[in-house]
């Protein structure tokens, strides 16, 4: 079992057990997350694709930690005026890990009735 999930502007192929850093999320270390953007579920040779996004899908996941990336130089150059500028840059992020990729229990319902 896996999905494609966005979230941050950014896509992550993920499965359940998995560790993924994503960009910095407002949540404290241990809570837990619902990431309901899933953009293609695959479970048990079964392959949902989204139009954007899967309906009824999402991920949970256990924040693990906070951090930061390695520092990023960015030097601004202008020949011959005398012009330079250096700037340090660390981005922050959040490492979660998934504990599971399920559909949500009232969908399951609602597709047996159909």
């Amino acid at each position: 079992m896996f999905a494609i999930l966005e979230t941050g502007g950014f896509q992550y192929r993920i499965a359940p057990g998995e560790e993924i850093e994503v960009p910095s999320m407002r949540v404290e270390v241990g809570e837990k997350v619902s990431l309901p953007h899933i953009l293609v579920w695959e479970n048990e040779g079964k392959c949902e694709v989204g139009r954007p996004t899967v309906t009824d899908v999402s991920a949970q996941a256990e924040v693990v930690a906070h951090g930061r990336y390695p520092k990023i130089l960015v030097q601004k150059f202008k020949r011959r005026k005398k012009y330079r500028r250096l700037i340090g840059h660390r981005t922050p992020y959040t490492r979660l890990r998934i504990l599971s990729i399920e559909r949500r229990a009232a969908s399951v319902a609602a597709d047996e009735e159909r």
